[in-house]
This record gives C-alpha cells, structure tokens and sequence, in this order.
C-alpha cells in the first residue's frame, strides 16, 4: 500500500473511532441526563476534524507538478500539521480556562458508575487510536499523522487524569481534578506550541538532517573519480520530497563528456538509494603533479587550523600562469564575527604569497 493510501486508512479509522466514542457517550449521556457527557460527546466529534483534516491535507499533497507548482504540492502537509497543532493548543487553552474556573469555584464532584465506566473506556480507545496512528505517522514519515496521534494521546492523558482523580474522591472525600487539570493543560499547551514552532521550522526550510548528508556524501565520494563533496544542500518540498546539489572534487584533467557521464551517474545512484533528487552536481577542479599547488593549499589549511571558528577548506585550486589561487571556507554559524577571521586567513596568506592573487569564498555550512 502506498504512502498516500496508508495514511488515509488510518485516518479513516481515527473517525471511525472517534464518532464510535461520540455516540457511545451521548446515548449514555442522553439518558442519564448528563449534560457534561454530552459535551464530551461534541469534543470527540471535533476530534474527529482531525483525521478529516489529515485526509484533506495528504490529497493535497499527492496532487501532481503543475506549472505553477513545478516541485509538487507537498508542503501541503506542514500547513496541516500546523493546524493540527492550532487544535492541540485550543484543547489544552480550553482545558484549563475551565480547570481555573472550577478552583476559583469549586463544585462538589459527583462522580457516578456510568460516568467512570466512560471514562475508562475512552482512556482505552484513545491510547489504542493515539499509539496506532502515531506509529503509522513515523512509518511513513507523516508529521500529521504524528500530531494526531497525540491528540489523541492527549485526549487519553486528561481522561486518565480524571479517572485518578474521581478514585481519589471516592476514597479520601478529597478533589483534586481541577488541580490536575491545570498541570495537565500547560504540558497540553506547551506541545502543541513545539509543534507549531517545528513546523514553522520545517515551513521555514531546515538544515538537512545529518544521517541523510553522510549518506548522500558517502556515496558521492564512493566514485574513485571524487575526491571529496562539498556545498551539499537539500531542500524539503514535503515528506519523500527532497530536492538536492552539491559541489564535487575532480582531477582537472577530466574532459566535459567524461564529467557529463560521471555527474549523470552520481545522481542515479543518489536517487535510487536515498530517493534524493540531484538537480545539480558542480565541480571543484583539483590540481594535479603541481608542487607549488601542494605547498600553498597546504599553508591555507595550516594557518586556518589555528582558528577553532574555520570547520572547512575546500574548492582549492592554484592559477600558476595567472598567479592566483582559490578555496572556499567555511567558519562556525556560532561565531558572530565571520568575516573577521576571514579577513585574518587572507591578510596572513597575502603576507606570505604576495606575488599571487588570493581569492577566498567565505562560504556557508549548509550540511555535516
């Protein structure tokens, strides 16, 4: 089954489950005149909103390229989970905008046989739907999915609160399910917050996540042709989506047909064992039985080792009838003043080499 299918059945399943739970507690609620089981009824309706939500979304997401829209339409999916998460936030405000009320004027709980009997069993169900669709999220890296298998999760933690709470009544005349539902609102309030903040982050465009870099990089430099790969960016245009371009190391005496092959097949290998597509593949031209090259790459990479904030030298390669050289480097996002050590590097190789034009990028740590 595939992806898109995968996640509407389970989203299928979570509102089958949730107007199972609306129905059961609004016959309940119906006839034993329980206006607070009703309501509960109406909130696992809107829960329901949810998986509908997800639905919607993925359908969204699967719609073809259109000229518009060369990349696909998969971003889709973050602005849902965004919503998801708005739900989220609004339950846990809501919780304890009421769980307030009820401390400020407390109300004598009556807790009867039929009320616990429905709260045990929505505990159940919801811990069984929220597991469920959470894991089927992580299996076919859905971030909706995951956020409505925490609603649901969240639905069963405030349940679960109530039922220790109304045995504590029972037992000790004592009542603490306000307090508890204050405790239980702001961890409520405060995931769904992470979440938008994540997806925002995602919306925003992330640093790519390091065990696909190495991958990616790994299999570059698997080729004997590549001496090293540099620059290597990938963009997220929705989950399964990854758009990618690196820079690679190759000897200078390679020809344009023998380039043309080699980049062709990097791409192929990359698509077919990560799924990443390759739109670009540039090329660091390196030396080769040049002595003067070796010395003058290897003082760039002396001096720039004795500053902590450089992580990388690369691109290197020396212009012996033009007199100049050129590399890239890359210096900590941590340290505030970049430029500063850049502008250190290339005073002190000027002093050095000052027959030869040095021209260095100061370049950006997009990937491990």
């Amino acid at each position: 089954m595939n992806r898109e299918k995968t996640i509407i059945k389970t989203s299928i399943i979570g509102i089958i489950a949730n107007i199972f739970l609306a129905g059961f507690k609004a016959m309940v609620g119906f006839f034993s005149s329980s206006v607070a089981i009703i309501l509960d009824a109406v909130n696992n309706l809107s829960d329901a909103l949810s998986s509908i939500i997800t639905i919607i979304g993925t359908k969204l997401a699967a719609k073809e390229p259109d000229k518009k829209h060369p990349l696909g339409h998969g971003r889709i999916e973050y602005l849902t989970t965004l919503v998801i998460a708005i739900i989220i936030m609004y339950a846990g405000i809501t919780s304890l905008i009421e769980s307030i009320k009820k401390i400020i004027h407390p109300v004598t709980p009556d807790y009867s046989m039929v009320g616990l009997l429905i709260i045990v069993v929505a505990v159940i169900v919801k811990i069984i739907l929220g597991t469920y669709v959470q894991g089927v999220g992580k299996k076919v890296n859905s971030d909706t999915l995951i956020a409505s298998g925490k609603d649901a999760l969240f639905d069963s933690v405030i349940s679960a609160a109530t039922l220790v709470a109304a045995i504590i009544f029972i037992i000790t005349g004592l009542s603490l399910e306000s307090y508890l539902g204050v405790i239980i609102s702001a961890i409520i309030i405060k995931s769904g917050l992470d979440m938008i903040r994540e997806t925002v982050s995602e919306i925003l465009g992330e640093r790519v996540d390091s065990d696909i870099a190495i991958n990616v990089k790994n299999l570059i430099v698997s080729f004997p042709e590549v001496s090293g790969a540099y620059d290597l960016v990938i963009h997220n245009y929705g989950p399964d989506r990854l758009i990618g371009s690196v820079h690679i190391s190759v000897p200078d005496y390679m020809t344009a047909r023998e380039l043309d092959k080699l980049e062709r097949s990097i791409a192929e290998k990359i698509m077919s064992e990560t799924g990443v597509i390759m739109t670009g593949v540039s090329i660091y031209s390196v030396n080769t039985d040049n002595a003067k090259s070796d010395e003058i790459e290897k003082k760039v990479k002396e001096i720039a080792s004795k500053y902590k904030e450089v992580l990388q030298i690369h691109g290197f390669y020396f212009e012996e009838e033009e007199k100049k050289y050129r590399f890239d480097i890359i210096i900590d996002y941590d340290f505030k003043n970049r430029k500063e050590i850049y502008q250190k590097v290339v005073d002190e190789l000027k002093q050095i080499y000052p027959e030869y034009e040095v021209n260095a990028t100061l370049d950006v740590d997009m990937s491990e």
